[in-house]
């Protein structure tokens, strides 16, 4: 896998220049560099970078805003963001941490402390537990986080649980590798749909090839059936061509059985309270896992969405 790179937005002088040249030559990163603010979300969300480095000595209130943008969207904000400013600029230092800046380089610091700062902050991001390695989604903490908020706000939305059904038996073919790039695949195809048809929408890994993606309901059928749509034509793909054709392969199932084995296909389980209210985090979870449990019994890549009432107990009558 590429270096992931350093996106910098902004004009830098000599000395500005040396550092991150330095810095991304030390530690085999590459830089790219824009002038537009449009562009660095594309770059953000495109090449996933190391951290982004925005300029603090131009468009100061423009640069705040993105900031403060990029750290409110879920999906960008576990990049994180290191401004530089000038010796004169101190004063805005709190301006910057206030819109969520994760660092503030100043002129006034040693080259050395320089160097360090950004070093730091590359390192707190990679060893942040929250994010996956592997698809850089929020994992477990956040995805609860969300779950609550939205429960707070009395929001009506949807827990969608996607798993892949036969990943096991495609992973021992062809090794992890391939398998890592089948998760990523997905995690993709999950942001992407989810970003570009369900706004406030949220994406999370809990791990392997459990995802949880969070939508109102307003949005859920057309996020499902894009979702299924693009994972069951891209996914074909992943395999031989002699596999692809024949659509299986002779492989061990989980109990060390010979048997063919299918194409790869998705089973989103999906809770709501729109039928069953929720109290708390812990119930989300739990039938969210039952769907996707019963979601993976039926055949194809399928979603299914618990329509269950709550149960309540009869009173007996006198």
């Amino acid at each position: 896998m590429s270096a992931r790179p350093i996106v910098c937005k902004g004009s830098w002088p000599g000395k500005w220049s040396d550092l991150l040249s330095r810095f991304s030559t030390e530690h085999e990163l590459h830089l790219e560099t824009t002038e537009e603010f449009e562009e660095v979300h594309a770059l953000v969300n495109r090449t996933f970078p190391s951290c982004l480095v925005l300029d603090g000595a131009s468009d100061t209130e423009e640069a705040l805003a993105l900031c403060a943008d990029l750290k409110k969207d879920p999906f960008t904000a576990v990049v994180p963001i290191v401004v530089l400013v000038e010796a004169d600029q101190t004063d805005l230092i709190s301006d910057w941490l206030a819109a969520g800046a994760d660092e503030v380089v100043s002129e006034n610091h040693t080259e050395r402390e320089q160097d360090l700062r950004l070093r730091l902050v590359i390192r707190r991001a990679q060893r942040d537990v929250a994010v996956h390695p592997t698809t850089r989604l929020p994992g477990t903490v956040q995805i609860e986080r969300d779950i609550g908020d939205r429960l707070r706000l009395e929001e009506e939305f949807a827990v969608c649980y996607a798993d892949l059904d036969n990943f096991k038996e495609f992973n021992d073919r062809y090794g992890y590798n391939h398998g890592d790039h089948v998760i990523l695949l997905l995690s993709r195809i999950l942001r992407d749909v989810v970003r570009g048809l369900a706004r406030n929408g949220f994406v999370g890994h809990i791990g392997g090839d459990d995802f949880i993606f969070i939508v109102n309901m307003t949005y859920l059928e057309a996020c499902c059936d894009e979702i299924i749509y693009l994972f069951d034509e891209l996914i074909p793909y992943q395999y031989t061509v002699e596999d692809r054709r024949a659509g299986y392969f002779l492989g061990k199932d989980r109990r060390g059985s010979i048997r063919r084995i299918p194409l790869m296909t998705l089973s989103i389980g999906v809770v709501t309270n729109q039928i069953q209210p929720f109290s708390h985090t812990a119930q989300v979870s739990e039938l969210a896992a039952e769907m996707k449990t019963y979601t993976k019994s039926l055949p194809g890549s399928v979603y299914a969405v618990d329509r269950r009432r709550p149960f309540k107990e009869e009173v007996a009558q006198p």
